[in-house]
């Protein structure tokens, strides 16, 4: 089968016939590139703003946009870029002007590269580092960078305060959730992303169930997308973004297209996570695939690898939207508590057994071990909210 990397040295050796520069072919190869995730990221963001909305309206028994663009408001999304697009482009007086201007591209721009080494099928992935996953963690971790511009470049104080818990929520999460993520990697043997979901393609654990990675790592799972919820400033870790107490936090005085740039960011970061979280633990493109008549094997497992590795990513971004609209906020001092005191210990935990069982080689005790965690993790925190109930009602 024809991967990615075999169609770009095929078009490479056509250009050297035609006697194109190289430096013009990689430029164009490029551009197409960029040009394809952009295209993407737009679509997608479009598509999760309506979903959203429908999702947020069913849980509280509402319809959701329903007249615009006809069958239950599919073009509302459309309807808003445009308004956003025509919207008036407003500089507060006072704000530093080239580093307010240059935020929400800082913030695009690392949720943009992070798209570079995605495994979204069989050979099609721009670039499959070695050190894929190491990559895509650090330049997501960037956009903490343009949120502090944004918020120190507004002049508001509310800007600033949005901006600084942004930054203290990101240093908090980011140490559990590579910590977590480094289970898999253990097991792989290997940080690239193609290596990380072909290995998840042999074998099965206990005989019966797929050789995904969450089923050994379940807590590390659990670990990282909690992490990821607070990464992505999602309920209930919106801290930055506080509506009740920083009016929107760190972009409240942006405004028309830049307004909206924040908002695809937040949405591309939001598949980028359930990207990682699909090729780490729950085997990439991975999944039951048949041969479509007129096509050959290798082009159907393609077309089924992309449709699995979608429906993989979107569920676990519907999960985000159902605990957006599911649960209150945290206070601040309870998520950095929850961060430094439960994530950061179960994450050390989960990576010393982890390497300990791959020495004693019994991989059904880790499975046994991840289980007892996660049922002793549900536990002590329900205990813990049952006693600040209990508390809270004997003062009252």
């Amino acid at each position: 089968m024809m991967t990615f990397a075999d169609l770009v040295q095929s078009l490479y050796a056509f250009a050297m016939a035609w006697g194109i520069p190289y430096v013009v072919f990689a430029l164009v190869v490029m551009a197409i590139q960029v040009g394809a995730v952009i295209g993407y990221i737009s679509v997608a963001a479009m598509f999760l703003i309506w979903w959203e909305r429908k999702i947020s309206a069913h849980i509280q028994v509402r319809f959701g946009p329903m007249r615009v663009g006809g069958w239950h408001g599919w073009a509302q999304s459309i309807a808003d870029g445009l308004k956003l697009l025509l919207k008036e482009d407003i500089i507060p007086r006072g704000a530093d002007r080239v580093v307010f201007v240059l935020a929400p591209m800082v913030v695009f721009a690392a949720s943009l590269a992070a798209y570079v080494t995605i495994p979204w099928a069989p050979g099609l992935i721009v670039r499959d580092l070695n050190i894929g996953i190491l990559y895509m963690v650090s330049i997501s971790s960037l956009a903490v960078v343009g949120i502090i511009m944004a918020g120190w470049s507004s002049n508001n104080k509310y800007s600033v305060l949005g901006a600084m818990r942004s930054a203290a929520q990101a240093v908090s999460y980011e140490v559990p959730m590579v910590v977590a993520l480094l289970g898999p990697v253990m097991l792989a043997g290997s940080m690239r992303m193609g290596a990380l979901v072909e290995a998840q393609a042999q074998g099965a654990w206990l005989g019966i169930l797929p050789g995904w990675f969450v089923f050994p790592q379940i807590l590390a799972f659990l670990i990282y997308f909690i992490c990821a919820l607070a990464e992505c400033n999602r309920l209930p870790f919106d801290i930055p973004e506080a509506e009740s107490e920083l009016v929107a936090g760190f972009h409240v005085e942006y405004s028309g297209m830049r307004f909206a740039i924040f908002f695809l960011a937040e949405y591309a970061n939001m598949f980028t996570v359930s990207a990682i979280a699909t090729t780490m633990f729950l085997g990439g493109w991975h999944g039951p695939w048949i041969t479509l008549p007129g096509l050959s094997p290798g082009l159907s497992q393609g077309l089924f690898g992309l449709a699995w590795f979608q429906v993989k990513c979107y569920f676990l971004i519907f999960v985000m939207m159902w605990l957006r609209w599911t649960l209150a906020r945290l206070r601040v001092d309870q998520l950095m508590d929850f961060s430094w005191k439960v994530l950061l210990p179960l994450s050390f935990a989960n990576l010393v057994i982890t390497g300990w069982v791959l020495v004693a080689g019994t991989q059904i005790l880790l499975m046994v071990l991840g289980v007892l965690f996660v049922v002793a993790l549900a536990v002590g925190l329900a205990v813990r909210a049952r006693g600040r109930a209990a508390t809270g009602t004997a003062r009252g």
